[in-house]
């Protein structure tokens, strides 16, 4: 079966990849630098399996380019980024640095090791690289307008992909994802936050007055997707890949609550605690995903309330995820400004 490389495996959406990829007989190479999001409980499930290895690396590193010749992958699905919009604002060193400068890295690699080798890369990227979408939802024509030094350093990889697509001839895809949601996420993003102080009988802190409305996406399915874009996409492209099922911050916290109160009782502090917004903050992201449930025949299946009753389930049976991070990156509330 075709061996894949995952960067960025132990992180939200690359462990659940990794899980899935390996669910359909791949072989996977998981490559991880290691940072405060990467979490080796998101693998545990699988770190034993034959055809699951792990290799610490960041994927700056030269000898990135070593593991791609002796590995000889038939595709990479690039995960290793720094995603939260709140740290990029406290830091965006670390966001050029990974986002930008590893890309290009990773694509210099690339570049040699495809000149001799068939092989695919899947570059995962944001909605938010195109910024505002105040009307309407946003094709993969619109133009970026990013807002954040987060989604800026996204579009700039994007860019860069696309450029040694056209320059170089180089075998890889765009795609750029709507908010995921699911198993294994780190509680500095909304969904598994309110669900951390939910358990530990915490307010809930909702940025401005809750009317950021966001596009929501059940992990599960944003990794289907991938493969489907690994098995059928066409190189040069760009993928959108969302629900088109949008929701605002507050209405995702009492869709919460509803399914919580259904499973258990909540204590007396879950209560809904309105904060600061953080600067730049977009109003509304919008995907339009026609072009991929029509080339590819892909179409999301887990509707919001089935995947948040899935993702509270996850964190009730292991709580122990928690922890197994430091307590600082949960309870501290970043971008402040």
């Amino acid at each position: 079966m075709k061996k894949v490389i995952v960067t960025g495996g132990l992180g939200f959406i690359g462990s659940n990849l990794v899980d899935l990829l390996l669910q359909k007989n791949f072989y996977v190479l998981n490559i991880d630098k290691g940072t405060y999001s990467s979490n080796h409980y998101n693998v545990k499930e699988f770190k034993n399996s034959r055809r699951y290895k792990f290799i610490k690396l960041d994927i700056s590193n030269k000898k990135f380019k070593n593991i791609l010749l002796g590995y000889k992958p038939k595709g990479i699905f690039n995960l290793a980024a720094e995603t939260h919009v709140d740290r990029s604002i406290d830091n965006p060193d670390n966001f050029i640095q990974s986002n930008i400068v590893g890309v290009y890295n990773l694509l210099e690699s690339f570049k040699i090791f495809s000149k001799t080798n068939k092989s695919k890369l899947i570059h995962i990227s944001t909605d938010e690289v195109y910024g505002d979408i105040l009307t309407g939802r946003s094709s993969e024509k619109y133009p970026y307008q990013p807002s954040s030094p987060y989604a800026a350093s996204k579009a700039a990889s994007d860019h860069l992909v696309s450029s040694y697509v056209r320059t170089y001839n180089l075998p890889a895809i765009v795609t750029n994802c709507s908010n995921n949601y699911g198993p294994k996420q780190h509680p500095e993003k909304l969904i598994p936050k309110l669900i951390y102080n939910i358990l530990n009988n915490k307010p809930l802190p909702i940025y401005g007055k809750g009317t950021n409305s966001r596009e929501w996406i059940y992990v599960k399915d944003h990794c289907e997707a991938l493969i489907k874009v690994f098995l059928k996409g066409k190189i040069g492209e760009f993928y959108n890949i969302g629900s088109n099922k949008n929701m605002n911050n507050l209405d995702v916290t009492k869709e919460l609550l509803k399914t919580s109160k259904k499973l258990f009782k909540i204590g007396n502090n879950v209560k809904i605690n309105f904060v600061k917004d953080r600067p730049g903050h977009d109003i509304r992201y919008a995907l339009n995903s026609n072009k991929v449930k029509k080339e590819l025949g892909w179409k999301p299946k887990t509707n919001f309330s089935k995947g948040i009753k899935l993702t509270l389930d996850w964190y009730l049976r292991n709580r122990s995820y928690y922890k197994s991070l430091s307590k600082k990156d949960i309870v501290n509330r970043l971008g402040r400004g």
